[in-house]
């Protein structure tokens, strides 16, 4: 009788741990791990900035560089979140990418010619130089005295 016990506790105990997977399992053995991985963290979206979120993340970096009064960076701010907000529509609209090409390099063209019109030259050209170099600020070397 403690026979036919054994042999059946056996194959239960075979038949649960075939679905189920040993707890003893170790390095180089197939199949799923027995206790199912799961992400510490749920995957989230991360939420879409809006246009003056971006402009306001670029701001401390472009006010480091030029040196604006007040009037000067509210229109500056004002242009950058205008052609930002609509970048962003473009960007839903999802074009093919040759019109969406066109349509950037349309954009840039009249952000540039309103760059330069609401800012004085030297400005324009030092926010222009922020933007070749994507956005490192290049430190002002200074002169060294000579000993004359």
């Amino acid at each position: 009788m403690r026979f036919i016990v054994f042999i059946f506790v056996f194959l239960i105990n075979g038949a649960v741990l075939a679905q189920v997977g040993s707890p003893y399992r170790q390095y180089g053995t197939r199949g799923a791990p027995v206790v199912p991985r799961t992400n510490e963290r749920p995957m989230e979206d991360p939420e879409a900035l809006t246009a003056e979120e971006r402009v306001d993340q670029q701001m401390p970096k472009i006010l480091e560089v030029l040196e604006l009064n007040p009037f000067e960076e509210a229109v500056l701010r004002s242009i950058l979140t205008k052609y930002v907000q609509k970048r962003i529509e473009l960007q839903i609209l999802a074009l093919d990418p040759d019109k969406n090409r066109e349509a950037l390099e349309k954009m840039q063209l009249e952000q540039d010619e309103e760059l330069k019109q609401s800012l004085p030259p030297e400005q324009y050209e030092a926010l222009q130089d922020l933007y070749k170099n994507n956005g490192k600020v290049k430190k002002k070397k200074k002169k060294k005295k000579s000993k004359s």
